[in-house]
C-alpha cells in the first residue's frame, strides 16, 4: 500500500469509518469470556448540534472505549438523545409561532404532532456529527428518552415510587419560569448578581401621622403584602409594636408582627411580608397563619390583585410604579443595590416564587445510599475535589419537584376522578379498575382525567444507565446483568446534581447498585482569554468546520491536549494546528522508512544501541501511559506520547538508524523499526483513530477490502533496563553540548572534531555519539589548548576548536557559570550546616544535596582549569 506524498483527512476519514462501521467493529453483545467495559454517552437534546463542549466529551469517551478494546475487552459504547422537554418544547413553539399558530390554538394532540414532527426533521444530526469525530458507538443501540422502552421505563418508576410513599403531590413553593410557564427544580436555577435598586417605601401608620419606613427589591410585589414584620429586639422598630399599616397604592391595612427571622441591619428593620411571592415571606406566613395572596399570572403579568396594573409585565410594573409612588409621596428614596437573583437555566429569565400545585419526590432516605456510594469511595469522582462539592448538595438535598407544566416529555401517569381524588397507574384501563375499588359510585373510563403535567426531563435521564439495557421492565435481563455497572461516566462537573447525583440514587434504588464506578468531570471550554464560548461572543468555533481544516484526528488532539481533568479548558485552534502538523510528521516518518531500501547486512553496532535504547524508551512510556489512564490523565497520556514520538523516536532514533545516502538499511533494524511504528500507532489510536488505521493497513501491507483493525490490536509489555535509559541520556546530553558548540562558532556538522574526555565516562555509547556528533574521542589526562569544555555529571568534555574560539569571551562565559554554580553551592551548604535539616529530613533527601554539593564543586574545578588554560594561551 503506498502513501501519498501528503496526508490528506479528508480522503481517509470517511472512508476507514465506513470499513468500521461495514466490518461491525463497534458491535458489542453480551459475552462471559470477555470483560465488558461499559460507558452511556450523556444524551444530548434530540434536535441539538455539535458544539465544543460536545467535542470534548465524546473525544474523551472514545479514547477510553478504543482503549478499552485494545485491552481485549468487550467494550460497548451506547447513545442517544434526551428529549429537552423545555429547549424542545420551546423551540416547537417558535416554530409554530412564525408559521402563526399559538400553541394554545391546538389541542394536546395537535400540538404533540407538531413536535414528534420536529424531532424527527431534526432530531439525530447531532449523532451523525459525531460519527465524524470518530466516535465509536454502537449505534444499533442508539436510544431516545421518549422511545418505547424508556417511556415505559419512566412510567414504571413513577408509579412505584408513588406507591411506595416516595411522591407527593401538593401545593409548594416552587421556581417557576414565566417564560416557559413551568416550575423548576431548585437545580435548574442559575443565581446571578444583578444591579438594582433598593427601594425604601412609605407604610403610613393607621392612626398616626407617620410612617414606617419599608425596603424592598420588588416594589411591584406590594399587592401581595399581608403584613410587615419586625425583630422584637430592635430597639429602632420598637414604636411599631401592635399597631397596623396601610400598604401603599393598595391601601390595605395589614399587621405589624414580629420575629427574630428579621435581619436588623438590612434596610431599615421592617420586612414586609408576601407569602405567595417569596420562599422566606412563605415561611413566616405559614407559622402565623397568614392570608397568601398570589398577584401573578403564569406569564409574568400581574392579575387582577394588581389593581390598575393588571395585565401589565412585572419589570413594566416596577418602573411604572415606582414612578407612581414618588408622584403620591410614598417613596422616601431609591439606592443602587446589587443582589443575587435566580435565573431559569433554560431560558435565561428571572424566575418567580410561585405557589403552585405540583408532584415532588421525597429526597432525604433515596439519597442516603447514593451519598454513601461516593463518600466510601465505591464512585471515584475524578479530580476528587468535586467530591466535597457533592457531599454537601447530598446532605442538604431538598424533595425535587419532578412535575413540569408541559406537553412535550412523559405525560404524569395520574388519573383524577369525576367526584375528585385521583389515583396513579401505567395506563387509563389500570387506573380505572383501580378506582373502580375506591370509590362508591360508577363511573365511565371517559370520565377519567389524565394529569396534564410532564415529567422533568431529568426524571427520564436519571434513569439512564438501567434503561438503556431495559434494567426497568426486564430487572433479569442478560444485558443488564451482563453490563450493568457501566465503568465511566465522561460528564460536567454542571450536571454533578442534575443528573450524577440522580443516576446514583436510581441505580442504588432499582439495581441495588452504583451504576458506574468512575466519573470523570470535563472542565467548561472557553477560548484563550478565558471566556466562556458563546454565540453572542462569537468565540465559539463551528466544529464540523474545524474537523474540514484541520481534520479530526488534530481536532481530537487539539482538544485532548488543552483538557486537564476537571480543569476549564482554555481552547486555542493553533493546537488543533499542532495535531494537524503532527499528523504529517507521522506520515511523513512512515514514508521515510518505507522509502528504505532494505539489504541483508549485519546490524550496525550503533544501531543495536539505538534498537536497546528505544525499546526500553517504548516500554517505559507504555507503563507510564498506563499508570496516567488509571489516574485519567489523559492530557498528560497523549502529550507523553506525542513527546516520544516526535522528540525520541523522529529526532533520535531514525537519525541513529538512518542509513547513508544511496546505502540500504539492515533487514534486522528495519524490521525492528516497523515493529517500533506499530506500537507508537497502537499507543495513539485512541486519540487518533483515523491517521493510524491508515498507517496500520500500510505498514502492514492490508488493503480496506478485508476485516483488518488496529482497534482490537494489543500492546506488548516487556522488559526493559531504566539504566540503560539513563546512560542514553548522558550520551544526548554529550552530543546536544557538541552541536551547541558547532552552532556557536559556526562550525559545519560535516567537519570531523575532535572529543577529549576527563574523567569517568561509559564507553557503551560512543558509536552513536561518534556519529550524531561527528566526532573522534580521546581519552586524555590534560585538555588541550583552545578548547570548549563542558561537564555532563562529573565528566568533562572538551572540544578543541583552535583559533576559532575567542579567548576572551569564553573565559567571560566561564566566569559567568562559576558564579552560579558558587551561589547554588551557598544554598546546598546553608542546608547542609543546618543540623535540624540533617537530623529530620530523609536520609535519601540528605544524600541527594549532598551529591548536588559534589557536582557543583567538581564543575567548578573544571571551569577553573578551563580559564587557566585559555589564560595560558
Amino acid at each position: 500500500m503506498e502513501l501519498a506524498s501528503k496526508y490528506n483527512p479528508a480522503e481517509i476519514e470517511s472512508e476507514w469509518y465506513e470499513y468500521w462501521l461495514r466490518n461491525g467493529f463497534f458491535r458489542s453483545v453480551p459475552d462471559d469470556n470477555r470483560e465488558p467495559y461499559t460507558i452511556v454517552i450523556p444524551p444530548p437534546n434530540v434536535t441539538g448540534v455539535l458544539h465544543m463542549g460536545h467535542m470534548l466529551n465524546n473525544t474523551i469517551q472514545d479514547v477510553l472505549v478504543r482503549r478499552a478494546r485494545m485491552q481485549g475487552k468487550n467494550a460497548c459504547w451506547v447513545p442517544g438523545t434526551d428529549h429537552a422537554s423545555i429547549a424542545t418544547e420551546a423551540k416547537v413553539v417558535a416554530k409554530l409561532a412564525s408559521e402563526g399558530i399559538k400553541k394554545s390554538d391546538l389541542t394536546r394532540e395537535e400540538f404533540l404532532k407538531h413536535a414528534w414532527d420536529w424531532t424527527h426533521k431534526h432530531g439525530g444530526i447531532i449523532l451523525e456529527q459525531l460519527k465524524k469525530l470518530g466516535a465509536s458507538c454502537d449505534w444499533d443501540r442508539t436510544a431516545f428518552t421518549m422511545d418505547e422502552k424508556r417511556s415505559e421505563s419512566v412510567l414504571k418508576v413513577f408509579c412505584d415510587l408513588y406507591e411506595k410513599g416516595k411522591i407527593y403531590r401538593g401545593v409548594r413553593m416552587v421556581n417557576w419560569d414565566p417564560k416557559a410557564q413551568t416550575a423548576l427544580s431548585d437545580e435548574e436555577v442559575i443565581h446571578k448578581e444583578v444591579n438594582g435598586k433598593l427601594y425604601y417605601l412609605k407604610y403610613k401608620i393607621v392612626g398616626e401621622n407617620g410612617y414606617a419606613a419599608v425596603a424592598t427589591t420588588r416594589p411591584e410585589t406590594i399587592f401581595g403584602d399581608i403584613a410587615v414584620c419586625i425583630n422584637p429586639n430592635n430597639p429602632k422598630t420598637a414604636t411599631l409594636k401592635g399597631k397596623k399599616l396601610i400598604v401603599p397604592v393598595c391601601n390595605r391595612e395589614v399587621p405589624v408582627i414580629e420575629d427574630e427571622y428579621v435581619d436588623v441591619e438590612f434596610g431599615t428593620g421592617c420586612l414586609k411580608v408576601t407569602p405567595a411571592h417569596d420562599v422566606n415571606d412563605y415561611m413566616l406566613g405559614e407559622k402565623y397563619n397568614l392570608e397568601v395572596i398570589d398577584i401573578f399570572n403564569d406569564n409574568g403579568t400581574l392579575n387582577k390583585h394588581g389593581l390598575q396594573y393588571e395585565g401589565m409585565d412585572r419589570f413594566d410594573v416596577r418602573k411604572q410604579i415606582e414612578k407612581d409612588l414618588e408622584a403620591a409621596g410614598l417613596l422616601e428614596k431609591v439606592e443602587a443595590y446589587t443582589n443575587k437573583v435566580g435565573f431559569s437555566e433554560r431560558t435565561d429569565v428571572p424566575i418567580e416564587p410561585k405557589l403552585s400545585m405540583q408532584w415532588f419526590l421525597k429526597m432525604k432516605e433515596i439519597s442516603e445510599p447514593a451519598l454513601k456510594a461516593v463518600m466510601e469511595d465505591d464512585i471515584q469522582l475524578y479530580p476528587p475535589k468535586f467530591k466535597n462539592t457533592y457531599r454537601y448538595w447530598m446532605e442538604n438535598v431538598k424533595d425535587w419537584c419532578i412535575s413540569r407544566q408541559l406537553w412535550w416529555g412523559h405525560r404524569i401517569p395520574a388519573y383524577f376522578l369525576p367526584k375528585g381524588g385521583f389515583v396513579v397507574a401505567l395506563t387509563k384501563e389500570e387506573a380505572c379498575e383501580k378506582a373502580r375499588k375506591t370509590v362508591d359510585y360508577s363511573f365511565s373510563i371517559d370520565e377519567l382525567c389524565q394529569d396534564e403535567d410532564c415529567l422533568d426531563t431529568w426524571f427520564s435521564s436519571w434513569l439512564w444507565p438501567v434503561s438503556v439495557f431495559d434494567g426497568i421492565n426486564q430487572p433479569d435481563n442478560e444485558e443488564i446483568n451482563y453490563y450493568y455497572p457501566t465503568n465511566d461516566l465522561v460528564t460536567g462537573p454542571d450536571i454533578i446534581f442534575f443528573w450524577v447525583a440522580r443516576m446514583i440514587m436510581a441505580g442504588e434504588e432499582y439495581r441495588h447498585k452504583e451504576p458506574f464506578k468512575n466519573v470523570y468531570f470535563t472542565g467548561i471550554v472557553r477560548d484563550k482569554l478565558g471566556r466562556k464560548m458563546s454565540k453572542q461572543l462569537g468565540n465559539s468555533p463551528d466544529p464540523i468546520e474545524l474537523m474540514n481544516r484541520y481534520g479530526a484526528d488534530g481536532v481530537r488532539m487539539g482538544m485532548l491536549l488543552s483538557a486537564p481533568a476537571g480543569n476549564d479548558v482554555h481552547f486555542d485552534e493553533a493546537l488543533c494546528e499542532q495535531g494537524r502538523n503532527f499528523c504529517n510528521k507521522i506520515w511523513n516518518a512512515l514514508r521515510l522508512v518505507k522509502g528504505w531500501e532494505v539489504g541483508n547486512d549485519d546490524v550496525i553496532p550503533e544501531n543495536e544501541v539505538a534498537i536497546e535504547w528505544f525499546n526500553a524508551m517504548l516500554q517505559k512510556t507504555i507503563r507510564e501511559v498506563d499508570d496516567l489512564f488509571d489516574k485519567y490523565r489523559l492530557s498528560e497520556a497523549l502529550m507523553l506520547i506525542y513527546k516520544l514520538f516526535w522528540d525520541e523516536f523522529s529526532a533520535w532514533y531514525l537519525e541513529i538508524i538512518k542509513p547513508e545516502f544511496g546505502k540500504p538499511i539492515d533487514s534486522h533494524t528495519y524490521n525492528m523499526t516497523i515493529e517500533f511504528f506499530e506500537t507508537l500507532l497502537k499507543l495513539l489510536h485512541p486519540f487518533m483513530p483515523f491517521i493510524t488505521e491508515e498507517l496500520y493497513h500500510a505498514l502492514n501491507d492490508y488493503d480496506s477490502n478485508g476485516d483488518e483493525t488496529i482497534m482490537n490490536q494489543s500492546i506488548t509489555k516487556l522488559d526493559y533496563s531504566i539504566e540503560f535509559i539513563e546512560g542514553f541520556e548522558t550520551a544526548k546530553e554529550i552530543i546536544t553540548n557538541i552541536r551547541n558548540i558547532r552552532a556557536s562558532k559556526n562550525i559545519s556538522p560535516k567537519e570531523k572534531l575532535t572529543l577529549q574526555i576527563k574523567g569517568g565516562h561509559n564507553i557503551e555509547y560512543d558509536l552513536v555519539i561518534n556519529k550524531l556528533a561527528n566526532v573522534a574521542i580521546e581519552f586524555v589526562k590534560e585538555k588541550s589548548a583552545g578548547v570548549v569544555s563542558f561537564m555532563v555529571g562529573t565528566c568533562e568534555y572538551a572540544v578543541p576548536v583552535g583559533n576559532l574560539i575567542n579567548a576572551d569571551e569564553e573565559i567571560k562565559k566561564m566566569q559567568s557559570e562559576i558564579a552560579y554554580l558558587e551561589g547554588f553551592l551557598t544554598s546546598v551548604n546553608a542546608k547542609l550546616s543546618n543540623e535540624k535539616f540533617v537530623a529530620n529530613a530523609k536520609p535519601e533527601v540528605v544524600e541527594a544535596e549532598r551529591k548536588k554539593k559534589a557536582d557543583a564543586e567538581s564543575k567548578i574545578a573544571a571551569l577553573q582549569e578551563g580559564i587557566a588554560t585559555l589564560k595560558k594561551k
